[in-house]
């Protein structure tokens, strides 16, 4: 059962291996898990997440093949 209504406020979510999320406004987040700011509709934050991901490898990837 989802108790979200269509017209909630989402927030994007980012954790420390900077992978983005969209996360339900006013709900605790998991642990490692940190609000970048950007809040909207779930299609305005998949969308704002679409132009700020790059890069969908984990940073500890990156950093491990960037040597």
């Amino acid at each position: 059962m989802n108790d979200v209504s269509e017209d909630a406020t989402y927030e994007v979510v980012l954790n420390d291996e900077e992978q983005y999320s969209v996360w339900c406004s006013g709900r605790d987040l998991p642990m490692g898990w940190r609000i970048t700011g950007f809040t909207g509709s779930k299609d305005e934050c998949l969308n704002h997440i679409s132009q700020v991901w790059n890069d969908m490898r984990p940073r500890s990837v990156r950093q491990q093949m960037n040597g």
